[in-house]
């Protein structure tokens, strides 16, 4: 048409009325020459383009080419066209099958609202500018197999009811399907998203396997009514009030996807590993996650956390190491498994957070009210897996929690602080056993200075006669004497072997039979009561880390 002169070409499009079939294979169209082309073919009743079987196959659109509301009763094919500005497709309806492989969008491109009845087949097309396909309806399959989009790719409110594919398909912004409708779509990917894939409140009617290379993943509010398998790279996953009706797995993949043998190309993805950063709302009770990092990961508002499964490698937040200075006095935080929650609480109850992970901003802080149960469900369905040892740091956050929290009794709370205190709620060995020999210690340093008698105690023997020339012997033992003298005097070597003879005996409960002054006698009752049990609770702390 581009080369027709006036008369010719006024003469062909005589001929066109609306329904006619077209081929314009290659054509060069600018933005008049088409709308000259849509006139002859615009339904006078309805005011909109209407095609029958429709061949733009290379054809060149070199202005906007304006598409909307076109039907196509037939066969739409736009094979390796160029459109050089916006291409809109805004309402248009596709009876036939619509054909847009390796079509090549440099501007602007819509679909919303379009609706195709046939097949739909955008693969290897390149799509410049943002792609628009928001409420499309996709009656049959549809391919977006090798599709490169090179800015935001909106499909919100997209509907899928056939298969459909996205193997290969490579997204350089943001792909979004806000309240998308899969409803038979098996499977989505392996593709490649630098931005944030989004597929909030999105609903998954069959079992899917999703394979995703992406900075985000977004399932706010998601809903899969079947199994699901998410296998992501790089990923931080949201997957906040997500509804579960079946299980749901989520994996990290160590290598890049393959398809047809060839590794996808990974590009502007530098995050490492793959993160779980919410799981508040959602039924723990059909999650499982492989090889997850789970430092930043929300926990409260989960529902059934006891049952969440954790395999392979994962990680959660630890407590800041190494020495912090309050004033005069140095403080070292107990290495343990947390949560993020409480890294939030920590750091903003004094001006230095000592290390501890500060909340952005917007971000609610929780206290330890509403942390203890997290810990507690934690630690049971560690309990559950048989990880007694990382159970073993759910309880002590739960403990932590508890000893903080406003809802406790003081007198619990003293209570609770004087276990922490000895022996970290029966968890740190080190603790409970340092206050072991510092007891220890000062009962032997006791004794020696106060508990052993001055002397020996040597009984006096009374010979009593009985008449007739016998006698009747009678040994009286002779009271303690308490020791005196000067201090250094009594810090022997020999009250010291017996000091400390009395103070091993009353670690295991037993007693020396060793004769102690009115001091050192109830000093060994304390010590027969106190050190035993710190004894007891080093023991508990060892069992607890090595329990199987």
């Amino acid at each position: 048409m581009a080369h027709l002169n006036e008369s010719d070409r006024a003469a062909y499009l005589a001929t066109l009325s609306p329904g006619d079939e077209i081929d314009h294979r290659g054509t060069v169209f600018t933005g008049e020459l088409l709308s000259e082309l849509l006139s002859p073919l615009t339904d006078p009743g309805s005011g909109l383009p209407r095609f029958g079987n429709a061949r733009f196959d290379r054809a060149e659109f070199g202005g906007d080419a304006a598409f909307d509301g076109a039907q196509f009763a037939g066969t739409a094919s736009f094979e390796r066209a160029e459109f050089g500005n916006s291409a809109q497709f805004n309402g248009a309806e596709f009876d036939g099958e619509a054909h847009f492989e390796s079509v090549h969008f440099a501007a602007h491109s819509s679909f919303e609202l379009a609706q195709f009845h046939g097949g739909a087949w955008f693969v290897e097309a390149r799509l410049g500018g943002t792609a628009n396909f928001g409420g499309a309806k996709f009656y049959s399959d549809a391919s977006f197999v090798g599709a490169k989009f090179h800015d935001i790719a909106w499909f919100g409110g997209a509907a899928f009811h056939g298969d459909t594919w996205f193997r290969r398909a490579a997204f350089r912004g943001d792909a979004v399907f806000l309240k998308a409708d899969f409803e038979h779509v098996s499977g989505m990917g392996p593709l490649v998203c630098t931005g944030t894939l989004d597929l909030s409140e999105a609903v998954f009617g069959a079992p899917v396997t999703i394979e995703v290379a992406a900075n985000a993943v977004h399932c706010r509010r998601t809903r899969w009514a079947s199994t699901a398998a998410l296998r992501l790279r790089y990923a931080a996953v949201d997957l906040s009030d997500a509804v579960l009706e079946h299980p749901l797995s989520i994996a990290a993949r160590s290598r890049p996807f393959t398809v047809d043998g060839e590794e996808l190309v990974e590009v502007d993805l530098a995050r490492p590993g793959v993160s779980v950063r919410s799981l508040r709302g959602v039924d723990a009770a059909h999650v499982v996650l492989s090889d997850i990092d789970l430092r930043d990961c929300r926990f409260v508002g989960t529902i059934h956390l006891d049952q969440l499964r954790l395999e392979g490698v994962y990680t959660l937040a630890g407590a800041p190491g190494g020495l912090y200075r309050r004033g005069m006095r140095l403080k070292r935080w107990t290495p343990r498994r947390t949560l993020v929650e409480e890294h939030h609480w920590r750091a903003v109850r004094s001006e230095d957070p000592d290390g501890w992970t500060t909340p952005l901003e917007g971000d609610e802080v929780l206290g330890p009210t509403a942390l203890a149960p997290v810990y507690r469900q934690l630690r049971k369905s560690f309990e559950d897996g048989k990880h007694e040892p990382g159970a073993a740091d759910f309880y002590y956050g739960e403990m932590e929690m508890r000893r903080h929290a406003d809802d406790i009794p003081w007198a619990e709370r003293s209570l609770l602080t004087a276990y922490w205190a000895v022996s970290g709620y029966g968890l740190r060995a080190s603790r409970a056993f340092t206050w072991l020999v510092a007891a220890m210690a000062a009962t032997v340093l006791a004794m020696m200075l106060w508990g052993l008698p001055q002397h020996d105690l040597k009984p006096t023997s009374t010979a009593t006669s009985t008449g007739s020339g016998r006698f009747v012997i009678t040994a009286v033992p002779s009271a303690p004497m308490n020791p005196h003298g000067a201090y250094g005097e009594r810090l022997s070597v020999e009250r010291f072997e017996k000091s400390l003879r009395v103070v091993i005996n009353s670690v295991v409960f037993r007693s020396s039979g060793q004769d102690l002054t009115t001091f050192g006698t109830y000093a060994e009752m304390a010590s027969r009561l106190s050190e035993p049990v710190l004894l007891g609770l080093g023991l508990l702390a060892i069992r607890n880390r090595v329990k199987r």
